[in-house]
């Protein structure tokens, strides 16, 4: 069996061929032909890497996780018409609060002796 993505680039390239397709090349390194990819890696550095330096790894997984919330939740996108792509989901009550019963009544709701 062969492991690693050489390999696999191999396999991938015989399967396209015996079924008579053709793969598009992106060559490593051009960002004019992978946009999406680059675009992100831009905002990434300039919005995040740029500006911080991480002392360790779990410190840099929690403010990429935070940044990665903030960039798909909350952050504009320009191709969305200025929406995040997924926008954060109010959860809805579990349980909607019910009227107090008559039997609860307080002191105010009781009539007055004169």
């Amino acid at each position: 069996m062969c492991y690693g993505p050489e390999f696999i680039a191999k396999a991938v390239r015989n399967w396209i061929a015996a079924i008579g397709a053709r793969s598009a090349f992106i060559e490593p390194g051009s960002p004019w032909e992978n946009g999406y990819c680059e675009i992100f890696n831009s905002r990434l550095r300039d919005e995040l890497l740029n500006g911080e330096i991480f002392y360790s790894l779990a410190e840099a997984r929690i403010i990429i996780e935070k940044w990665r919330c903030h960039y798909n939740t909350k952050r504009p996108h320009s191709s969305l018409g200025y929406r995040p792509p997924a926008p954060a989901v109010m959860a809805w009550p579990a349980a909607l609060p019910q009227p107090a019963s008559p039997a609860t009544s307080t002191i105010a709701d009781k009539p007055t002796v004169h």
